[in-house]
């Protein structure tokens, strides 16, 4: 039967991207924009990794932002203090 294609979070992987890290989410674009094609081309078990892939890569790219900014939070705070 017709299934649908696994999700591709490509918007989470293009928020995250503009939002927290940038290098992880462009990972997280290029593993999501596979998901589709590679569906659509009969490779329903790459189309599965790839949009876990993207997913993974986008919530590294979430963390990464936020370690980041934590980071220079007390960096700008210690900065402040003197």
């Amino acid at each position: 039967g017709y299934s649908a294609p696994p999700p591709n979070h490509l918007a989470w992987a293009i928020a995250t991207t503009i939002l927290c890290c940038l290098p992880a989410g462009i990972v997280s674009i290029v593993y999501a924009a596979q998901v589709n094609s590679k569906w659509m081309s009969g490779d329903h078990a790459g189309a599965h990794r790839a949009s876990n892939n993207a997913k993974t890569w986008a919530i590294v790219s979430a963390v990464v932002g936020v370690i980041v900014g934590v980071i220079y939070f007390f960096v700008a705070m210690a900065n402040s203090g003197t």
